[in-house]
């Protein structure tokens, strides 16, 4: 084997290299470091090929309301969410449960009742709401809503 021809195979075994400790160190590490890593990684790419990183959407400040569906138990329900925007952060949220009645209403009272702490402060771009007061179902109904909401605010 020439020179010409170890050169190019040195460089990739280089380059698989970097990314194995990449993957290492980002596995050895809890899940905050993990989570950095990840995302510098994504953005270093991004900025690479110059466009900005995913999930970094350009959203009109603002306020912006939609009625997300889901259904329950008891059958298919709706969700009123109500987001402001200021940089595509959420700045405030309300959402509204007049719409439901019975044990539905019950878990969006819930929902209602904590989902400031998990979403005020927070990027749209990286909501992806699970559960909120032992309340699951209604998050399918706020994940849908805010996905409207993007659509209606993009930028």
């Amino acid at each position: 084997m020439t020179f010409n021809e170890t050169l190019p195979r040195a460089a990739g075994v280089a380059a698989a290299l970097a990314v194995v400790g990449l993957v290492a160190g980002a596995c050895g590490s809890d899940d905050s470091t993990a989570a950095d890593t990840t995302e510098t990684a994504s953005e270093a790419a991004a900025a690479a090929s110059g466009e900005e990183a995913s999930g970094s959407g350009d959203y009109a400040d603002g306020e912006y309301s939609a009625k997300g569906k889901y259904v329950s138990p008891g059958g298919p329900q709706e969700v009123g969410v109500t987001v402001t925007l200021a940089n595509s952060v959420v700045t405030a949220v309300s959402v509204d449960t007049s719409q439901t009645q019975g044990t539905s209403k019950e878990f969006q009272d819930k929902f209602a009742g904590g989902i400031d702490e998990i979403v005020v402060g927070q990027n749209i771009d990286e909501l992806d709401v699970d559960k909120v007061s032992g309340s699951s179902l209604t998050s399918g109904g706020f994940n849908d809503a805010i996905e409207q909401i993007k659509s209606e605010a993009q930028a």
